[in-house]
Protein backbone atom coordinates (compact mmCIF):
# COMPACT_ATOMS: atom_id res chain seq x y z
CA UNK A 1 0.00 0.00 0.00
CA UNK A 2 1.72 2.85 -1.12
CA UNK A 3 1.82 6.24 0.99
CA UNK A 4 0.93 9.81 -0.44
CA UNK A 5 3.76 10.89 -2.30
CA UNK A 6 5.91 13.66 -1.18
CA UNK A 7 4.38 17.21 -2.00
CA UNK A 8 5.76 20.37 -2.43
CA UNK A 9 3.41 23.56 -1.29
CA UNK A 10 4.38 24.79 -4.72
CA UNK A 11 1.87 21.62 -5.84
CA UNK A 12 -1.09 22.64 -3.88
CA UNK A 13 -2.95 24.78 -5.98
CA UNK A 14 -5.84 24.58 -8.39
CA UNK A 15 -5.13 22.40 -11.73
CA UNK A 16 -6.21 23.52 -15.27
CA UNK A 17 -7.76 21.15 -17.46
CA UNK A 18 -6.20 21.03 -21.07
CA UNK A 19 -8.11 17.38 -21.55
CA UNK A 20 -9.98 19.89 -24.35
CA UNK A 21 -6.94 20.94 -25.88
CA UNK A 22 -5.49 17.25 -26.02
CA UNK A 23 -5.79 16.63 -29.92
CA UNK A 24 -9.26 16.12 -31.07
CA UNK A 25 -8.18 13.82 -33.66
CA UNK A 26 -5.55 11.72 -32.46
CA UNK A 27 -2.05 11.75 -33.62
CA UNK A 28 -0.01 8.57 -32.74
CA UNK A 29 3.09 9.17 -31.28
CA UNK A 30 6.15 9.76 -34.38
CA UNK A 31 3.43 10.17 -37.26
CA UNK A 32 3.71 13.66 -38.87
CA UNK A 33 1.01 15.82 -37.35
CA UNK A 34 -0.53 18.82 -39.79
CA UNK A 35 1.35 21.70 -40.60
CA UNK A 36 0.40 24.66 -38.50
CA UNK A 37 0.02 27.93 -39.63
CA UNK A 38 1.79 31.07 -38.44
CA UNK A 39 5.09 31.03 -36.04
CA UNK A 40 3.97 27.54 -34.79
CA UNK A 41 6.21 25.00 -35.30
CA UNK A 42 5.20 23.54 -38.32
CA UNK A 43 6.71 20.09 -40.19
CA UNK A 44 4.86 18.28 -43.19
CA UNK A 45 6.37 15.18 -42.63
CA UNK A 46 8.54 13.14 -40.28
CA UNK A 47 11.76 14.56 -40.10
CA UNK A 48 15.13 12.06 -41.37
CA UNK A 49 17.17 10.79 -38.18
CA UNK A 50 19.22 13.68 -37.12
CA UNK A 51 17.09 16.13 -38.36
CA UNK A 52 15.39 18.73 -36.33
CA UNK A 53 11.49 18.58 -36.51
CA UNK A 54 11.16 22.23 -36.29
CA UNK A 55 12.79 25.55 -36.20
CA UNK A 56 11.63 27.89 -34.07
CA UNK A 57 12.62 32.02 -33.43
CA UNK A 58 13.72 30.40 -29.87
CA UNK A 59 12.18 27.17 -27.72
CA UNK A 60 10.56 29.66 -25.46
CA UNK A 61 7.70 31.07 -27.07
CA UNK A 62 4.09 32.79 -26.24
CA UNK A 63 0.95 31.11 -27.44
CA UNK A 64 -2.76 31.50 -27.41
CA UNK A 65 -5.74 28.36 -27.52
CA UNK A 66 -4.99 27.60 -31.25
CA UNK A 67 -0.98 27.62 -31.21
CA UNK A 68 -1.20 25.57 -27.96
CA UNK A 69 -2.86 23.12 -29.81
CA UNK A 70 -0.10 22.84 -32.27
CA UNK A 71 2.56 23.03 -29.85
CA UNK A 72 0.21 19.87 -28.45
CA UNK A 73 1.05 18.31 -32.30
CA UNK A 74 5.02 19.12 -31.63
CA UNK A 75 4.56 16.69 -28.52
CA UNK A 76 4.52 13.65 -30.75
CA UNK A 77 8.07 14.36 -31.36
CA UNK A 78 9.53 16.30 -28.47
CA UNK A 79 8.28 16.75 -24.80
CA UNK A 80 6.53 20.36 -24.67
CA UNK A 81 6.34 22.16 -21.04
CA UNK A 82 3.38 24.94 -20.88
CA UNK A 83 3.61 27.86 -18.58
CA UNK A 84 0.39 29.16 -17.40
CA UNK A 85 1.43 32.27 -15.87
CA UNK A 86 -0.27 35.29 -14.69
CA UNK A 87 0.82 39.08 -14.23
CA UNK A 88 -1.01 39.05 -10.88
CA UNK A 89 0.77 36.33 -9.43
CA UNK A 90 4.46 37.15 -8.14
CA UNK A 91 5.58 33.33 -8.11
CA UNK A 92 4.50 33.60 -12.02
CA UNK A 93 6.50 36.50 -12.58
CA UNK A 94 9.38 35.12 -10.71
CA UNK A 95 9.18 31.65 -11.85
CA UNK A 96 9.45 32.76 -15.42
CA UNK A 97 12.91 33.66 -16.40
CA UNK A 98 14.63 31.10 -14.10
CA UNK A 99 12.10 28.36 -16.25
CA UNK A 100 13.03 29.83 -19.27
CA UNK A 101 17.17 29.64 -19.06
CA UNK A 102 16.74 26.00 -17.81
CA UNK A 103 14.54 24.82 -21.13
CA UNK A 104 17.26 26.90 -23.09
CA UNK A 105 19.85 24.97 -21.69
CA UNK A 106 18.89 21.58 -23.25
CA UNK A 107 19.54 22.80 -26.20
CA UNK A 108 16.17 22.01 -28.48
CA UNK A 109 15.07 18.78 -26.80
CA UNK A 110 12.24 20.45 -24.86
CA UNK A 111 10.25 23.14 -26.25
CA UNK A 112 8.43 26.08 -23.10
CA UNK A 113 5.11 27.62 -24.22
CA UNK A 114 3.96 30.60 -22.54
CA UNK A 115 0.17 31.59 -21.90
CA UNK A 116 -1.04 34.66 -20.54
CA UNK A 117 -3.85 33.97 -18.23
CA UNK A 118 -5.13 37.22 -18.25
CA UNK A 119 -5.09 37.48 -21.82
CA UNK A 120 -6.88 33.73 -22.18
CA UNK A 121 -8.84 33.11 -19.11
CA UNK A 122 -10.62 30.17 -20.97
CA UNK A 123 -7.26 28.46 -20.70
CA UNK A 124 -7.54 28.68 -16.62
CA UNK A 125 -7.35 30.65 -13.38
CA UNK A 126 -4.48 29.59 -11.36
CA UNK A 127 -0.69 29.79 -12.80
CA UNK A 128 1.04 26.80 -13.35
CA UNK A 129 3.42 24.61 -15.20
CA UNK A 130 2.30 21.43 -17.36
CA UNK A 131 4.05 18.93 -19.38
CA UNK A 132 3.02 17.72 -22.89
CA UNK A 133 4.54 14.66 -23.68
CA UNK A 134 2.66 12.58 -26.49
CA UNK A 135 -0.08 14.64 -27.02
CA UNK A 136 -0.98 14.20 -23.17
CA UNK A 137 -0.48 16.64 -20.78
CA UNK A 138 1.04 16.03 -17.17
CA UNK A 139 0.43 18.73 -13.96
CA UNK A 140 3.96 19.92 -13.25
CA UNK A 141 3.77 21.94 -10.06
CA UNK A 142 2.22 25.55 -9.61
CA UNK A 143 4.27 28.91 -7.27
CA UNK A 144 7.97 28.70 -7.77
CA UNK A 145 9.96 25.77 -6.68
CA UNK A 146 13.57 25.90 -5.94
CA UNK A 147 15.36 26.12 -8.98
CA UNK A 148 17.83 22.92 -8.30
CA UNK A 149 14.25 21.03 -7.84
CA UNK A 150 12.64 22.18 -11.57
CA UNK A 151 15.94 21.48 -12.85
CA UNK A 152 15.40 17.99 -11.67
CA UNK A 153 11.86 18.13 -13.15
CA UNK A 154 12.93 19.27 -16.83
CA UNK A 155 15.35 16.09 -16.72
CA UNK A 156 12.84 13.56 -15.70
CA UNK A 157 10.75 14.79 -18.42
CA UNK A 158 13.24 14.49 -20.92
CA UNK A 159 13.46 11.09 -19.29
CA UNK A 160 10.02 9.74 -19.98
CA UNK A 161 9.68 11.06 -23.70
CA UNK A 162 13.03 9.16 -24.31
CA UNK A 163 11.47 6.15 -23.12
CA UNK A 164 8.64 6.58 -25.36
CA UNK A 165 11.19 7.31 -27.99
CA UNK A 166 10.23 10.68 -28.29
CA UNK A 167 13.91 12.15 -29.16
CA UNK A 168 13.30 15.03 -31.19
CA UNK A 169 14.94 18.27 -31.22
CA UNK A 170 13.97 21.97 -32.61
CA UNK A 171 16.50 24.32 -34.39
CA UNK A 172 16.46 27.96 -33.05
CA UNK A 173 16.91 30.32 -35.50
CA UNK A 174 16.62 33.83 -34.25
CA UNK A 175 17.36 36.06 -31.00
CA UNK A 176 15.79 34.90 -27.45
CA UNK A 177 12.95 37.24 -26.57
CA UNK A 178 13.64 37.25 -23.11
CA UNK A 179 16.93 39.06 -23.53
CA UNK A 180 15.82 41.85 -21.90
CA UNK A 181 13.93 40.20 -19.08
CA UNK A 182 17.05 38.10 -18.67
CA UNK A 183 18.79 41.82 -18.14
CA UNK A 184 16.23 42.55 -15.03
CA UNK A 185 17.04 42.93 -11.50
CA UNK A 186 16.77 39.50 -9.87
CA UNK A 187 13.66 38.82 -7.78
CA UNK A 188 14.22 40.42 -3.89
CA UNK A 189 15.53 37.76 -1.62
CA UNK A 190 12.91 36.54 0.73
CA UNK A 191 12.98 37.32 4.24
CA UNK A 192 15.26 34.75 6.59
CA UNK A 193 12.23 33.23 8.14
CA UNK A 194 10.47 32.05 4.94
CA UNK A 195 14.25 31.03 3.96
CA UNK A 196 13.98 29.34 6.50
CA UNK A 197 10.49 27.83 6.05
CA UNK A 198 11.48 26.85 2.54
CA UNK A 199 14.88 24.87 3.31
CA UNK A 200 13.15 23.00 5.79
CA UNK A 201 11.04 22.24 3.17
CA UNK A 202 13.44 20.87 1.07
CA UNK A 203 14.78 18.72 3.54
CA UNK A 204 11.40 17.44 4.53
CA UNK A 205 11.80 18.75 7.73
CA UNK A 206 8.11 20.11 8.13
CA UNK A 207 8.41 20.63 11.86
CA UNK A 208 11.47 23.08 11.68
CA UNK A 209 9.11 24.78 8.62
CA UNK A 210 6.12 25.27 10.87
CA UNK A 211 8.31 26.60 13.30
CA UNK A 212 9.34 29.35 10.57
CA UNK A 213 6.20 30.02 9.74
CA UNK A 214 5.02 30.44 13.13
CA UNK A 215 8.27 32.61 14.11
CA UNK A 216 7.58 34.94 11.24
CA UNK A 217 4.16 35.64 12.29
CA UNK A 218 4.70 36.26 15.52
CA UNK A 219 7.40 39.36 14.45
CA UNK A 220 4.34 40.26 11.75
CA UNK A 221 1.28 39.14 12.85
CA UNK A 222 0.07 40.76 9.19
CA UNK A 223 1.95 38.33 7.17
CA UNK A 224 -0.18 37.10 4.81
CA UNK A 225 2.66 34.71 2.62
CA UNK A 226 3.73 33.68 6.36
CA UNK A 227 0.04 32.33 6.71
CA UNK A 228 -0.48 31.24 3.44
CA UNK A 229 2.85 29.04 4.08
CA UNK A 230 2.05 27.88 7.65
CA UNK A 231 -1.27 26.88 6.02
CA UNK A 232 0.16 24.86 3.53
CA UNK A 233 2.92 23.61 5.75
CA UNK A 234 -0.03 22.23 7.96
CA UNK A 235 -1.46 20.36 5.23
CA UNK A 236 1.43 18.72 4.22
CA UNK A 237 1.88 17.43 8.14
CA UNK A 238 -1.60 15.97 8.02
CA UNK A 239 -1.03 13.61 5.23
CA UNK A 240 2.18 12.88 6.18
CA UNK A 241 2.40 8.82 6.47
CA UNK A 242 -1.24 8.21 5.50
CA UNK A 243 -1.55 6.10 2.77
CA UNK A 244 -4.72 7.20 -0.24
CA UNK A 245 -6.51 4.25 0.02
CA UNK A 246 -6.72 4.29 3.73
CA UNK A 247 -7.85 7.34 3.45
CA UNK A 248 -10.39 7.30 1.05
CA UNK A 249 -11.73 3.95 2.42
CA UNK A 250 -11.99 5.70 5.91
CA UNK A 251 -14.12 8.12 4.47
CA UNK A 252 -16.24 5.92 2.54
CA UNK A 253 -17.08 3.40 5.49
CA UNK A 254 -17.63 6.13 7.81
CA UNK A 255 -19.46 9.35 6.17
CA UNK A 256 -20.01 10.82 9.33
CA UNK A 257 -17.00 10.64 10.75
CA UNK A 258 -15.13 14.53 11.16
CA UNK A 259 -11.84 13.63 11.17
CA UNK A 260 -12.03 11.03 8.09
CA UNK A 261 -13.86 13.23 5.94
CA UNK A 262 -10.99 16.46 7.01
CA UNK A 263 -8.56 13.61 5.98
CA UNK A 264 -10.38 13.02 2.28
CA UNK A 265 -10.85 17.01 1.78
CA UNK A 266 -7.25 17.65 2.51
CA UNK A 267 -6.23 14.88 -0.09
CA UNK A 268 -8.58 16.20 -2.42
CA UNK A 269 -7.29 20.01 -2.52
CA UNK A 270 -3.62 18.47 -2.47
CA UNK A 271 -4.66 16.22 -6.00
CA UNK A 272 -6.01 19.96 -7.42
CA UNK A 273 -9.34 18.23 -6.73
CA UNK A 274 -10.32 22.22 -4.95
CA UNK A 275 -14.38 22.20 -6.30
CA UNK A 276 -14.71 18.29 -4.54
CA UNK A 277 -12.52 19.07 -1.02
CA UNK A 278 -14.97 22.43 -0.38
CA UNK A 279 -18.01 20.84 -1.23
CA UNK A 280 -17.39 17.88 0.71
CA UNK A 281 -16.70 19.66 3.94
CA UNK A 282 -19.72 22.37 3.30
CA UNK A 283 -22.40 19.79 2.74
CA UNK A 284 -20.87 18.00 5.76
CA UNK A 285 -21.21 21.46 7.52
CA UNK A 286 -25.19 21.33 8.17
CA UNK A 287 -24.83 17.98 9.76
CA UNK A 288 -22.58 18.56 12.68
CA UNK A 289 -22.90 19.98 15.99
CA UNK A 290 -21.45 23.42 17.05
CA UNK A 291 -18.01 21.97 17.98
CA UNK A 292 -17.70 19.84 14.53
CA UNK A 293 -19.02 23.14 12.71
CA UNK A 294 -16.03 25.24 14.00
CA UNK A 295 -13.68 22.38 13.21
CA UNK A 296 -14.84 22.61 9.49
CA UNK A 297 -14.88 26.41 9.00
CA UNK A 298 -11.47 26.44 10.86
CA UNK A 299 -10.02 23.52 8.30
CA UNK A 300 -11.77 25.45 5.28
CA UNK A 301 -10.41 28.88 6.46
CA UNK A 302 -6.73 27.18 5.96
CA UNK A 303 -7.37 25.82 2.48
CA UNK A 304 -9.05 29.03 1.52
CA UNK A 305 -5.43 30.01 2.08
CA UNK A 306 -3.75 27.29 0.68
CA UNK A 307 -5.39 27.44 -2.57
CA UNK A 308 -5.28 31.54 -2.65
CA UNK A 309 -7.70 33.95 -1.66
CA UNK A 310 -7.73 35.83 -5.14
CA UNK A 311 -9.39 31.88 -6.80
CA UNK A 312 -12.90 32.39 -7.60
CA UNK A 313 -13.46 29.06 -6.25
CA UNK A 314 -12.53 30.01 -2.67
CA UNK A 315 -14.72 33.03 -3.62
CA UNK A 316 -17.81 30.66 -3.80
CA UNK A 317 -16.95 28.61 -1.49
CA UNK A 318 -16.69 31.44 1.34
CA UNK A 319 -20.20 33.12 0.46
CA UNK A 320 -21.39 29.63 0.41
CA UNK A 321 -19.76 29.24 3.99
CA UNK A 322 -21.45 32.66 5.40
CA UNK A 323 -24.53 31.63 3.99
CA UNK A 324 -24.59 28.29 6.44
CA UNK A 325 -23.04 30.16 9.18
CA UNK A 326 -25.99 32.97 8.96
Amino acid sequence: MAETPPLNPASLYGAVDLSSLVQRASTPAGQAPQAPAGGAPGQAAAPAAGEPVATLPDVVVDADEQTLEQFMQLSQFLPVIVEMHAAWSSDAQALSPVLANIVRGAEGRVVLVRVDLDAHPQLGQQPQVIAIIGGRPLQLFSGNPPEEQITQIVGEILQVAAQQGLTGHVAVDGTPEDDAEAQEPAAPPLPPLHAEAFEALERGDYAAAVDAYERALAERPADDEARAGLAQVQLLVRLQGKTLEEIRQRAAAAPDDLDAQLDVADLDLSGGHIDDAFDRLLTLFPKLDAEGKTAVRERLLDLFLVVGVADPRVGAARARLTNLLF
